[in-house]
């Protein structure tokens, strides 16, 4: 065993992760720090920790989650298998995905102690029904960030269960979870984070008459790779973590390296052009022009606030993004929110042409139903290739020489999220760097999606009528619509209309 030891004392955040006894734990750190190999030496340890039972066995049953089958054995069951190889630890049934440490002998025992380790992947529908029926002592969920947080849920009311009560039941269980660091409006960041766990520590406490109990989840942040006490730097090569920053975004740095809070982007940006540090800053209207009001539709609508300059930048000074409102709830919005921000502005208002289709139940139109509370709507452009053009045309532009042709205002939380990568094309599950050739309908497409319309108006025209090169991919629907002029109707300063 000296041969294995692991050294707890070189990396200070996994020692204190292994000393808590907290009900749920979560170890969140950059590339290479170790996280892994101290949830494996945990739950060995904690094996070796349990109560014996009526024949003097410790017995405990743990269930290792990854979100797929080949990241499990890539890299999870390899982490396992190189600090205690099956050859001298234990059984190993590769059909099962099933391992028994049944090797290691607490001090003082006579028998070995028995780990089962249940190697379970969330990539078929049956392995989620198996999970939910096991009888467990606790839970690993490696790079928790990529598992559904519902499933971190279901597991919880899994463990405790095993050894059963009659056999003098489990000495400690609970659920560990490491990761590099999500997204900060993750649930993993809302749940660890945000959320109080007071009441769950007296409910815990109230159980047991005398249990002390400090904490129900608590979370373990270890140093960025780049910073004076960095962990795990002897097992890595010399300026690991300074090579690995060289030519990445600040935002992945800030994630995989520095091991914050950030922005997490597993596909490929539909607008690689967008610079954060270069487009994002506080722009205001100016008062005597009209904002351009950019619309998407559906029980998720959006409406985008633009302006063009006469130094011809756009810029995006806010936006409004609802969940579960329909279009007469979100007009209403729309205008409260223009009569205050916005008073004494003329609108253009542009948006999703889906929206001159009539609902199933009352036969109304979006578009019918904006008319009605004053809003003068009109189509965008539908073809996917002028809408994205459209919209990187200012993104490439630079005014001056200096200054950018897009400015997006800070305050516009979720379409900077949206073009940092959150808008994306999705990474295919198949061998090499391929992704699929549309944008991925997800929580940041319909704001983008807003955007786009209203960035039709600006500059789809003159790409439709000069060619640009454009491939419109969609079957021709570059002719389907027709251009408006600014000042085709008298319009009100609130409405637009």
């Amino acid at each position: 065993m000296a041969a294995l030891h692991y050294n707890r004392e070189s990396v200070p955040t996994i020692r204190r992760f292994m000393e808590s006894d907290a009900f749920i734990r979560g170890l969140m750190g950059p590339f290479g720090s170790g996280k892994s190999s101290g949830c494996v030496w945990d739950i060995v340890v904690r094996g070796l920790r349990q109560a014996p039972g009526p024949d003097g066995v410790r017995r405990s049953r743990w269930a290792v989650i990854r979100n797929s089958y080949r990241q499990l054995e890539d890299t999870t069951i390899r982490t396992v298998h190189q600090w205690f190889p099956p050859a001298r630890f234990g059984r190993w049934k590769p059909t099962d995905h099933s391992y028994v440490i049944n090797r290691m002998v607490a001090e003082g025992d006579e028998k070995p102690a028995e780990i089962e380790l249940l190697f379970r992947a969330l990539d078929r529908p049956d392995q989620v029904g198996n999970l939910l029926s096991l009888e467990l002592t606790g839970a690993w969920v490696n790079e928790a960030r990529e598992v559904p947080w519902a499933i971190v849920e279901a597991v919880q009311g899994r463990v405790g269960r095993y050894p059963a009560r009659r056999d003098g039941g489990a000495t400690w269980s609970g659920v560990l979870m490491d990761t590099n660091p999500p997204d900060a409006e993750s649930d993993w960041y809302r749940f660890f984070e945000e959320k109080d766990h007071s009441a769950a520590v007296d409910a815990m406490a109230a159980i047991v008459p005398g249990m002390t109990v400090d904490r129900f989840a608590r979370i373990f942040r270890q140093p960025g790779g780049r910073a004076e006490a960095a962990e795990n730097l002897d097992n890595l090569p010399p300026a690991y973590y300074q090579r690995l920053a060289v030519g990445k975004s600040d935002e992945w740095i800030k994630v995989y390296i520095d091991g914050d809070y950030g922005f997490v982007m597993e596909g490929r940006p539909v607008f690689g052009e967008y610079s954060d540090g270069f487009h994002c800053r506080d722009c205001r209207t100016v008062p005597a022009l009209p904002v351009y009001r950019g619309w998407d539709f559906g029980l998720t609508p959006a409406c985008v606030f633009s302006q063009m300059l006469p130094s011809g930048q756009w810029i995006v000074v806010d936006e409004l993004v609802s969940s579960a409102m329909g279009i007469e709830r979100f007009a209403d919005v729309v205008a409260r929110h223009s009569a205050q921000h916005f008073p004494k502005t003329r609108f253009v208002d542009v948006g999703d042409p889906a929206g001159m289709q009539r609902a199933q139940t009352d036969e109304r139109t979006c578009f019918e139903i904006l008319h009605a509370r004053g809003i003068a709507i009109e189509p965008g452009m539908q073809t996917l290739a002028i809408r994205l053009e459209s919209v990187r045309r200012p993104l490439r532009t630079l005014l001056d020489g200096a200054e950018p042709g897009f400015v997006l205002h800070p305050r516009c939380a979720t379409l900077r999220r949206a073009l940092m990568g959150g808008y994306q094309y999705r990474r295919m599950q198949v061998s090499g760097e391929r992704y699929a050739d549309r944008p991925e309908k997800n929580r940041w497409s319909h704001v983008m999606d807003a955007l786009q319309y209203a960035a039709t108006r600006l500059f789809g025209a003159e790409l439709r009528g000069a060619g640009a090169g454009i491939d419109d991919g969609a079957g021709g629907e570059m002719d389907g619509f027709q251009m408006h002029s600014d000042d085709d109707r008298t319009r009100s300063n609130i409405t637009g209309y």
